[in-house]
């Protein structure tokens, strides 16, 4: 939760950072890159959070993890340009890629079995539930003096608290058992398990340990490019980790964080030019996102993984559709540039505008020295005046009542398109929100789950750098509708990818899944049934 109210508090704060500094006014790289050197941060953070886990365990690297958090937040707080942000990004960025890849195996590896997908699918709604308290601090702040100080700065004590709290929680069971620590295995495995349960449980995991111990054996394994020889030399693993990467990369490229992190500047390429109304506005696809993932606790279960994300797919390439069709009308239908409106501006007038040319407001925000549309007093959709962008011009503007446009203009489907960013977050939430880091807690053998787990997030991480950091670049290039029908085509391509390729884990303990995934018959798209060997065979025909 802690890591993602970090990421998400900068979506609201980007837009008073901008104003704050008229570089970034003018530099929608320079944007890209705070937003985006988090995720940069995190891809380091994940490689070296999968060595930790296995040398160090999975609670020593949470609590490493908030103390970066913290450390992150008050950088960012006192911050007196754009690059010292950005350090503070990074910072937060390390802690975002430990925590991210190692919260859902500890969350993994203290359940039992029968609710371990709801319970790591709660680890998925605090994540969310994170992001929804980012937008909440947001407004909380609008109107305080240093606006986006505080609103970065805050995000800094939930971290302390998850500190405190990690100091009284135990270590993984099955880590502990791996290094010889038996007794204190059995008693935390006696605070999860039935009485009549701990015995079996215990014979279960030392039993799978020492199969896993007898198969490692070399020395070269106890370092970190041993290990990872031996883990692509097994088919086991080798398949394991293509459908692992395949759903992480998945997960980003059907531009759920250009959501995330840019919610507002959408919001206001939707035609919302105020603040305060794109980050109200913003509140709500948070909420729906919160609401997604208590959706998949009740169902992931019981619908299984696989095809929560099918189906999860499905929707997001309907409503992306939608939502560049939307965008593609509404800037067929921009509002004229108008010399009578412009003309009263005078020196402030955008310097390529030529009252002999006739532009729209699109082509007032697409010029080469950075402009902005004035929108005519008393009714938007009608011609209004392209300004040189900057904080005098917005001024005047607003002091002649009317509204500043900068990212996006004025037009009459601005609702639809937010209906369809919604319906967007609502189809991907419950499937592609959270189902990925489960099948990445649950597909791996223990002895690599580790460093599989951190191969697996730092494509995650490399993924969603590359789309925080075009977003904004491919809005100005293409323009809205051409960049989220671009996302569109990509999650097609990413249902069909993963039909192919990522087989069902639900209700399988871990051995079973190892079986599965080193059978001769193994077919991803196709059932396995763990009792098949006693009827003959060990794929089903269910497609699902």
């Amino acid at each position: 939760m802690i890591q993602f109210l970090l990421l998400g508090v900068i979506s609201g704060a980007l837009l008073f950072i901008r104003d704050d500094f008229i570089e970034l006014q003018k530099n929608t790289t320079l944007r890209e890159t705070i937003v985006s050197m988090v995720v940069a941060g995190a891809i380091v953070g994940a490689g070296l959070g999968g060595w930790m886990n296995d040398r160090f365990g999975r609670r020593p690297s949470l609590i490493i993890a908030d103390v970066l958090f913290l450390a992150g937040a008050a950088i960012m707080a006192f911050a007196p340009s754009p690059a010292v942000i950005i350090v503070g990004r990074v910072f937060v960025g390390l802690g975002v890629g430990m925590a991210s890849m190692t919260a859902p195996l500890y969350i993994s590896e203290v359940s039992p079995a029968r609710i371990r997908g709801a319970l790591v699918s709660t680890n998925g709604l605090l994540i969310t539930g994170g992001q929804f308290m980012a937008y909440l601090i947001n407004l909380a702040f609008t109107k305080v003096p240093g606006t986006w100080r505080w609103m970065l700065g805050i995000a800094g004590f939930p971290a302390l608290l998850q500190f405190i709290l990690m100091l009284t929680l135990p270590e993984s069971p099955r880590w502990l058992y791996r290094q010889g620590r038996k007794e204190e295995t059995a008693a935390i495995l006696r605070k999860i398990y039935p009485a009549n349960e701990v015995e079996e449980e215990i014979e279960s995991l030392r039993k799978l340990v020492e199969d896993e111990m007898v198969l490692e054996g070399s020395i070269g394994e106890q370092s970190v490019f041993g290990k990872l020889k031996k883990a692509f030399g097994s088919k086991v693993v080798r398949r394991g980790l293509m459908a692992g990467v395949i759903v992480q990369v998945a997960q980003q490229f059907v531009g759920i964080n250009t959501v995330m992190y840019y919610s507002p500047t959408i919001v206001q390429l939707a035609g919302f030019a105020s603040n305060d109304t794109a980050m109200a506005l913003s509140l709500i696809t948070s909420g729906l996102n919160a609401v997604g993932s208590i959706v998949s606790m009740f169902f992931v279960d019981r619908v299984g993984r696989r095809r929560l994300m099918l189906l999860s797919l499905v929707g997001i390439v309907v409503w992306l559709a939608v939502l560049g069709s939307t965008f593609l009308r509404a800037a067929h239908n921009a509002p004229p540039v108008s010399d009578v409106e412009t003309r009263p501006f005078a020196n402030q007038t955008c310097p390529e505008y030529n009252p002999n040319v006739h532009w729209s407001c699109m082509d007032c925000l697409r010029a080469a020295s950075t402009c902005g549309f004035c929108a005519h007093e008393g009714n938007a959709l009608r011609p209004g005046a392209c300004l040189a962008l900057n904080n005098e011009t917005r001024g005047v503007c607003h002091a002649d009542h009317r509204e500043f446009y900068s990212e996006g203009c004025p037009n009459k489907y601005g609702w639809l398109a937010l209906l369809a960013l919604a319906a967007y977050i609502v189809s991907y939430s419950p499937g592609m929100g959270t189902v990925p880091w489960i099948v990445n807690s649950e597909i791996y053998p223990l002895r690599f789950r580790g460093i599989c787990g951190g191969i697996a997030a730092v494509a995650n991480w490399v993924s969603n750098l590359i789309v925080t950091q075009t977003f904004l670049t491919l809005t100005k290039a293409l323009g809205s509708a051409a960049t989220f029908l671009l996302f569109c085509g990509v999650s097609f391509m990413a249902l069909i990818v993963v039909f192919l390729t990522v087989p069902e884990t639900k209700g399988l303990q871990f051995k079973e899944v190892e079986k599965m995934l080193g059978s001769k018959n193994y077919r991803p798209w196709k059932r396995y049934h763990p009792e098949a060997p006693t009827k003959g065979r060990e794929i089903g025909v269910a497609m699902l």
